[in-house]
């Protein structure tokens, strides 16, 4: 077998085979081809697209050039749930014991953020003496004895993937629709999920900025998983401003045990629901997903969800007094208010720009090697809709810093006003 000729046969149009595609993850895994010839077959595909078997057979090669984890010494159906990302996203970290809350086991692979705030990993270590570095047997063993455990992603999880995405960033290849898709249920095959709810963003702070491209990943996504066996369902969601009212770590921390405890942002709450009733669901918890709802709105209710949040923060050597009292997360040295200078009704909040605006306090990373700060980040006093006074405060920066001129300038770009009533945005667009 040739790689070049694979290159032609893709470029022609036509479609790779199973033994062709193990080949070629194995070969370039190993260093045996050459950056430029799968950077030539990545350009191919970005033309010619694969089809659903071919993203189905590349996405369990990758799975498979790496270390996968064996989670069947769990009882129970294993469910996982993925966000393609966004600004504020603090899902998994309220939704997690929510659904773990009603027996359904959840063993969550997480990483850490490269960009605006930390990821899953770093917003956890907000908590005083929280680890992600727990080792497989005692990660398999607190999911089964607490429903709940987070660890750190493996070095050598999907190897393949990690070596492809970095030539895809730089070849003008990330788009390609069939490479996302078997890049990101590679990873969820990978870590062993029996079930995989697929949050998709789109909106102006979403990697699918449109609706359609967020429609099309998902559907790719679900394929993929349903062709591989395992039950698969996609929410697509909003991101044309920020999740919530909070973007830091520490801050989106004590926004998540708010919502834990039934209470914090509409947004927020509605879609750790939305989320949380397929999982149940597919975990074969309950008979549909609107008594999956019912029960975890109970969960919410009775303070069962907060019990497991504590009992997991706990097991990972973390103070679980953290969920009574949010104060003893990090805390900034600083407050500033940014006031509106118009009288209105919020048009537009760029979720991008709010993003950088969370970096340029410290609260992610630029580089692998950055340190983030846990404590800083904005609280967004005013949403989408919302009306606002000349002189009322739009957002709340918690600063470690005295002088914040550069990043309120930011914020200050990324909202527009309108004379007119806005509408809310929609949150949920559509199930996959």
């Amino acid at each position: 077998m040739r790689m070049v000729d694979l290159i032609e046969k893709k470029r022609d149009g036509e479609a790779l085979t199973k033994e062709e595609i193990e080949w070629m993850v194995a070969g370039y895994t190993n260093d045996e081809i050459p950056d430029y010839q799968m950077a030539a077959l990545s350009m191919a595909i970005y033309f010619q697209n694969m089809t659903p078997k071919e993203r189905a057979e590349l996405t369990i090669a990758m799975a498979n050039s790496g270390d996968t984890i064996d989670l069947s010494g769990i009882d129970g159906i294993k469910v996982d749930k993925h966000s393609t990302g966004g600004v504020g996203d603090k899902t998994t970290i309220a939704l997690a014991p929510l659904v773990a809350s009603l027996g359904v086991p959840v063993a969550k692979m997480s990483g850490r953020g490269l960009g605006h705030t930390g990821g899953t990993i770093d917003k956890l270590e907000a908590i005083p003496n929280f680890t992600c570095e727990i080792d497989t047997e005692q990660f398999l063993s607190l999911v089964n004895e607490n429903k709940l455990a987070v660890v750190g992603q493996t070095g050598n999880l999907t190897p393949a993937d990690k070596k492809l995405y970095g030539l895809r960033d730089v070849t003008g290849t990330v788009n390609a629709l069939g490479l996302i898709a078997s890049s990101i249920m590679s990873k969820k095959i990978a870590s062993g999920a029996d079930a995989i709810v697929l949050d998709v963003k789109t909106g102006s702070g979403a990697f699918m900025n449109s609706l359609e491209d967020a429609k099309e990943l998902a559907k790719a996504m679900v394929d993929i998983g349903n062709d591989i066996g395992r039950k698969t369902v996609a929410i697509i969601s909003d991101m044309n401003q920020p999740l919530g009212r909070t973007v830091g770590n520490a801050l989106e921390i004590q926004e998540a045990i708010d919502v834990v405890k039934g209470g914090g942002p509409e947004d927020v709450r509605e879609l750790c629901l939305t989320l949380g009733s397929q999982m149940v669901y597919l975990a074969e918890k309950a008979n549909s997903v609107e008594e999956a709802r019912s029960m975890l709105k109970e969960a919410m209710a009775s303070g069962a969800a907060a019990k497991t949040l504590k009992t997991f923060i706990a097991a990972q050597n973390g103070d679980d007094s953290v969920v009574d009292d949010p104060k003893k997360l990090p805390q900034a040295t600083y407050t500033h208010e940014i006031k509106a200078n118009e009288t209105g009704y919020v048009k537009v909040i760029a979720a991008n720009k709010v993003g950088v605006a969370a970096m340029q306090l410290g609260a992610g990373r630029a580089t692998k090697e950055d340190t983030i700060d846990l404590a800083v980040g904005l609280v967004m006093n005013k949403k989408i809709g919302d009306y606002v006074e000349a002189g009322e405060s739009l957002v709340t920066l918690h600063a470690n810093q005295e002088v914040v001129d550069d990043v309120v300038e930011v914020v200050m770009s990324a909202y527009e006003f309108s004379k007119e009533t806005i509408d809310k945005p929609t949150l949920i667009y559509k199930q996959m």
